[in-house]
């Protein structure tokens, strides 16, 4: 007896001990052996709007619609529901679990078949990613992937992947794809019918799925009566439950702002989940406006599209990349707020700021709007015509390329393209040298995305931050590029009202007083641009073809600004419309002549006061007024030492540039000054001329093959309130004696050549230019 107890015991200390051994060595295996491949399968992208509303859904790699999903994203009344259906003890045991296990096998023996598995969460999570016909062997594979998950991954992230991979028909994956697709909302917030069904489905997704009708109707409410029963569904829920209808069939998934969506991702690569700064009624808003015009731009022949808003904070509210994605034959795939396009004219607001920050113009100088030539280029306004004389303020808000041509020769191009750099377009620092006089009238290309950044520092008295796209996000840095005053000066001008670029409906509406704005159309009619302001957005909207060809109602003014007030006009809400803005501090106010603008001379005859930068008032006195002591009989002007005997009286006459004299000829307004009587002319009189062409430095290229005869080159220069012909020489060789203004055709050739210009005094200027053969 003894004996065999102590057989007995050896045999069980062996058992135990090869029990053990075996445990560690299902435990070494369950570490060592790599979790399923499809673990790693990532979910489907998804970019949401900026409250977390999904905007645009992408299929997986594995072309499944399956969003992502964490369990505390979930409503807990389905969590609850969940553990009491499917795995009661899933909190305490290591994924399988031995009593559910006996009590299937004793409710199988008990009804004669199959009622229950006793499969655990982490087993069922095993037969989704790794599916295998249901035998003996296929549930200890099953076990044993369970003990793995439960060794490896937390309870947490168990019940992620589960929630994730759970089978709802077709290629419809995972608990908040399926509340998507069958109820139109997130998994976030359920009704008890709702977490029937999506406790349902799984079950049997091939013979569950909508459309099943009675099938899938009976098979919930059983689920339901269960939930009942398990104590997860409240008695006074169950007969609401079991009349409600099933979903018949899927939702779309979502597939809003899928041009912006695309490009988020590509920017923002590697996120499952991109909760983008977008604002869902505002990118809705932007999508219906383009849509809805669509039509009637394809009979204009315009067939691309973007629209961008941003708001105060520079976060992108709205980005519409196009008319329709699916419009392969004209490029509808292509983000077309990304791709770079002609501005036109829509850069003028920001070298008339720039020129106020340096002190080189006021908003009222008056300037020339004449026909000119540099080297052969000869700017023309979109009009074709010129109106002499014209304030700065009036040349932007009526959109002249004269003015702005003359306004960056005296910046310089480099310097402007390298401020534009630090206004939000910072490619364009990557290529100096390259733009010439016309980049203020469309040599220039930006993305819509660039140029709003532009106008919103505009909007924002002058400070510039990067541009947000994902919600949350730390806030951008301001900077200051611009004064606040330029910037307030510059919106000034642009609201003005008179001017050929504002949308006749927008006469009717009580917005048009708030807004800043400015059209731009460019060369060939490719592209039509209006970008504005009001309230705390900035909205940008392009029209063209990227195709490049061109079409002639693409202008600013007729297509893209009446889409800018809709949309400016929806967005500001505000019940009370603002006063006039008050003047930043950086402002005085400072004594101008009333005539040209200009800090006044001696002898300006009226004056008036504006507003001006502190730090970098203009110092150019009035060019304009002449006070000149004349010969009441004669009419002559008069030295000093010539008034014996003479009735003296003084007058101001308004003196104007040789180009704007001759342009005017008899359309002038003021009497030109009178010259001196014979003998009278004051020693201190005679200016020097000024060569206007060539520019200093120049360098001619001559086209080869074609004769010279045709490739004459004008000499022009000017004489600041004098008269008198002026005599041109090129190399020493007398060219003749023209009018102040008047051109004189030379015909070039290859070499360095010595151009003189000198007045009936003496005076004189000159330039030396290189000419050479192009290749």
């Amino acid at each position: 007896m003894r004996r065999t107890l102590h057989v007995t015991l050896a045999l069980a200390r062996r058992l135990v001990i090869a029990g053990v051994v075996a445990y560690l060595a299902l435990i070494a295996l369950a570490l060592l052996i790599p979790l399923p491949e499809r673990l790693r399968q990532g979910p489907s992208p998804v970019v949401l709007y900026r409250d977390g509303t999904p905007a645009h859904a992408f299929l997986s790699a594995d072309d499944k619609w399956r969003l992502p999903v964490r369990w505390q994203d979930v409503d807990p009344a389905y969590l609850r529901a969940l553990l009491a259906f499917e795995d009661r003890r899933f909190l305490r045991h290591l994924g399988v679990d031995a009593f559910s296990l006996l009590r299937a096998a004793v409710q199988n023996l008990a009804q004669g078949r199959i009622v229950s598995g006793g499969s655990t969460i982490p087993m069922q999570l095993a037969r989704l990613l790794e599916p295998r016909p249901r035998t003996f062997g296929a549930k200890l594979i099953e076990a044993f992937r369970a003990l793995q998950f439960s060794l490896r991954l937390s309870p947490g992230e168990v019940l992620d992947a589960y929630l994730e991979f759970l089978p709802f028909g077709g290629n419809l994956e995972g608990l908040e794809t399926a509340a998507r697709a069958f109820f139109g909302h997130g998994a976030g917030a359920l009704s008890p019918e709702e977490i029937a069904f999506l406790l349902t489905v799984p079950q049997d997704p091939s013979r569950r799925a909508p459309g099943e009708g009675e099938r899938l109707l009976s098979a919930r409410n059983r689920v339901a009566q269960r939930l009942r029963a398990a104590g997860a569904l409240e008695a006074a829920a169950l007969p609401r439950l079991l009349a409600a209808p099933v979903p018949e069939k899927a939702l779309p998934m979502p597939r809003e702002a899928i041009h912006a969506a695309r490009w988020l991702l590509m920017r923002f690569s590697g996120l499952d989940v991109l909760r983008s700064s977008l604002d869902l009624s505002t990118q809705r808003l932007a999508e219906g406006l383009l849509s809805r015009v669509r039509r009637d731009m394809a009979q204009r022949g315009i067939h691309n599209a973007a629209l961008v808003v941003l708001d105060g904070a520079g976060a992108v509210r709205a980005l519409v990349g196009n008319f329709d994605f699916f419009d392969e034959v004209h490029g509808g795939q292509y983000a077309a707020f990304a791709v770079p396009r002609s501005v036109g004219s829509a850069l003028k607001p920001f070298l008339y700021a720039l020129a106020i920050d340096r002190g080189m113009i006021l908003p009222g100088f008056m300037v020339p709007d004449i026909p000119v030539e540099y080297g052969g280029y000869a700017p023309k306004n979109f009009d074709e015509s010129f109106s002499g004389l014209v304030r700065m303020e009036d040349a932007l808000s009526q959109s002249l390329n004269v003015p702005f041509v003359n306004l960056l020769r005296r910046f310089g191009v480099d310097e402007f393209i390298g401020a534009l750099a630090h206004l939000g377009a910072p490619r364009l620092a990557a290529d100096p040298g390259r733009h010439g006089l016309s980049a203020i009238i469309g040599a220039i290309e930006l993305t819509p995305l660039e140029l709003a950044a532009m106008f919103a520092v505009l909007h924002q008295d002058g400070l510039f931050g990067e541009l947000s796209f994902v919600e949350g996000g730390p806030a951008p840095q301001r900077i200051r590029v611009m004064s606040a005053g330029a910037a307030y000066l510059t919106r000034k001008a642009l609201r003005r009202r008179d001017r050929p670029d504002f949308p006749q409906r927008a006469r009717f509406t009580g917005l048009a007083p708030h807004v800043h704005w400015k059209t731009g159309t460019s060369y060939g009619h490719r592209d039509a641009w209006a970008a504005g302001s009001v309230g705390e957005y900035t909205a940008v909207v392009w029209l063209g073809n990227l195709d490049n060809r061109g079409s002639r109602d693409l202008l600013g003014a007729e297509v893209a600004a009446p889409l800018l007030f809709d949309v400016l006009e929806a967005l500001d809400t505000r019940r009370e419309r603002p006063g006039e803005e008050a003047p930043p501090e950086d402002l005085i106010e400072v004594e101008v002549c009333a005539f040209s603008g200009y800090p006044p001379g001696p002898d300006c005859p009226e004056r008036k006061q504006t507003l001006a930068l502190r730090r970098n008032v203009p110092t150019e006195r009035c060019p304009f007024h002449l006070g000149l002591e004349v010969d009441r009989l004669t009419g002559l002007a008069l030295a000093p030492a010539c008034r014996a005997g003479r009735e003296v009286e003084r007058r101001v006459f308004v003196t104007l540039p040789a180009g704007v004299r001759r342009f005017l000829q008899g359309g002038l307004q003021w009497a030109a000054p009178p010259p001196f009587a014979p003998g009278c002319a004051p020693a201190t009189e005679s200016r020097p001329p000024h060569i206007t062409s060539p520019a200093s430095n120049q360098t001619l290229v001559l086209l080869p093959g074609l004769p010279p005869d045709r490739q004459e080159f004008p000499l022009a220069a000017e004489v600041a309130g004098g008269s008198g012909r002026l005599s041109w020489f090129v190399d020493g060789r007398y060219l003749g004696s023209f009018d102040p203004g008047e051109r004189v055709w030379w015909t070039p050739s290859p070499g360095r050549h010595d151009v003189v210009v000198t007045a009936e005094d003496g005076l004189s200027d000159r330039r030396i230019i290189q000419v050479r053969v192009g290749e």
